[in-house]
C-alpha cells in the first residue's frame, strides 16, 4: 500500500511539472499574440526567478563563492544556453510557428544529447543511438520543410521552426554538460547560479531589445504571462520535478517528459484550434522510431 501511495504522489508531482513546462508553449504563443517581446519576457521571467530562489539559496552560495568562480568558464556556458538562449529562441519561434511544432521539436531533445555527448566524449554511443539520432533529426527536417522538398531545395525555411529548433540544440548541449562533471552544488543552487550567468549574459541583449524599439506594454496580458512564466514552469515544475525523481527515480521519471508534446498538442488544439497537418504525423513517427532505437544497447 505504502508504495502505491508513493507511486500516485510521484505521478501526481510529475504530471503537473509536465502540464506546466508544455503550458510554457501555450503561454509563449500567448506572449506572440499580445507583442511581448520575446527576449525581455525571458529577462524578467528569470531576474524574478533569481530573487524568489535567493532566500533558499544564498547561504549556499556565498559558502561555494570560490568554486562558483573558479569554474566561471562551464557556468557561463550553461548559463547561456540554459537561460540567455533556450527561451527566448523558444518565445521568438513561437512568433512564427505552431505550438504543436514547437513541441514536436523538444521530443528530439533526448536523442540531441545523445548526439552531443557522443561528440564532446561524455557518454559512449552505440549503432542504435546513431541510427535513433539519425531518424529524429529525418523527423526534424520533414517538420520544418513541412514535407515540402522544395523549401529544402531554396533554402525556404519558417524562421520560427529554426529558432524553435535552435532552442533545443541549446537546451541539449546545457542538458549535455550537466552530465559531464559532477556539481558540488544542491540543484537548486545550481539552478540559482546558472540563472545567475544567464541573465548576466542576456542584459545587454535585452537594453539592445529596448534600443531598437522592443518595448513591453505594461498590461494586465504581459502581467498574466509573466507571472506563469515565472510561478509554474520556472519555479513550480522544478520542485515538483525533484519531488516526483526523489520518490520513483531518474529513470522512471524520465518517461512522464513524454507527456510534454501531447498535453501541449491537446491545449494548443483546444486554446488556438492548431490542426495535426500531414508532416508533423510523419515527422512524429521518425521522432518517436528515433527514441525508441536510441534507448537499444548493442547486443
Amino acid at each position: 500500500m505504502k508504495q502505491i501511495n508513493t507511486n500516485l504522489v510521484a505521478s501526481i508531482f510529475l504530471f503537473f511539472a509536465t502540464l506546466f513546462w508544455a503550458g510554457n508553449f501555450i503561454v509563449g504563443k500567448a506572449a506572440s499574440i499580445n507583442e511581448v517581446p520575446p527576449i525581455s519576457l525571458n529577462f524578467y521571467r528569470w531576474s524574478i526567478a533569481f530573487f524568489i530562489l535567493l532566500p533558499f539559496t544564498y547561504k549556499e552560495l556565498y559558502q561555494k563563492k570560490n568554486y562558483i568562480l573558479n569554474n566561471l568558464g562551464i557556468f557561463s556556458i550553461l548559463g547561456i544556453t540554459a537561460v540567455s538562449i533556450f527561451n527566448s529562441a523558444l518565445f521568438y519561434s513561437l512568433q512564427f510557428t505552431q505550438v504543436i511544432t514547437g513541441v514536436l521539436m523538444i521530443s528530439t531533445v533526448p536523442v540531441m544529447i545523445i548526439f552531443l555527448s557522443a561528440i564532446l566524449k561524455i557518454e559512449k554511443t552505440n549503432f542504435f543511438q546513431l541510427f535513433g539520432v539519425a531518424l529524429s533529426l529525418t523527423g526534424v527536417l520533414f517538420i520544418i520543410t513541412k514535407f515540402n522538398f522544395n523549401i529544402l531545395l531554396n533554402l525556404d525555411f519558417n524562421k520560427g521552426d529554426l529558432a524553435a529548433l535552435f532552442a533545443m540544440f541549446s537546451w541539449s548541449l546545457y542538458s549535455a554538460l550537466l552530465k559531464k562533471k559532477k556539481y558540488e552544488l544542491s540543484q537548486i543552487s545550481l539552478l540559482q547560479v546558472v540563472i545567475i550567468f544567464g541573465v548576466i549574459y542576456l542584459f545587454p541583449i535585452y537594453l539592445m531589445n529596448i534600443k531598437v524599439g522592443n518595448v513591453i506594454n505594461l498590461n494586465i496580458p504581459f502581467f498574466l504571462i509573466l507571472f506563469y512564466v515565472v510561478l509554474f514552469p520556472g519555479i513550480t515544475s522544478f520542485f515538483f520535478w525533484i519531488k516526483g525523481v526523489a520518490l520513483i527515480g531518474a529513470n522512471k521519471a524520465g518517461i512522464y517528459l513524454h507527456l510534454m508534446p501531447i498535453l501541449a498538442t491537446i491545449l494548443a488544439m483546444l486554446i488556438y484550434k492548431e490542426q495535426i497537418m500531414f508532416y508533423h504525423y510523419i515527422g512524429a513517427i521518425f521522432i518517436i522510431s528515433g527514441i525508441i532505437f536510441s534507448n537499444k544497447k548493442n547486443v
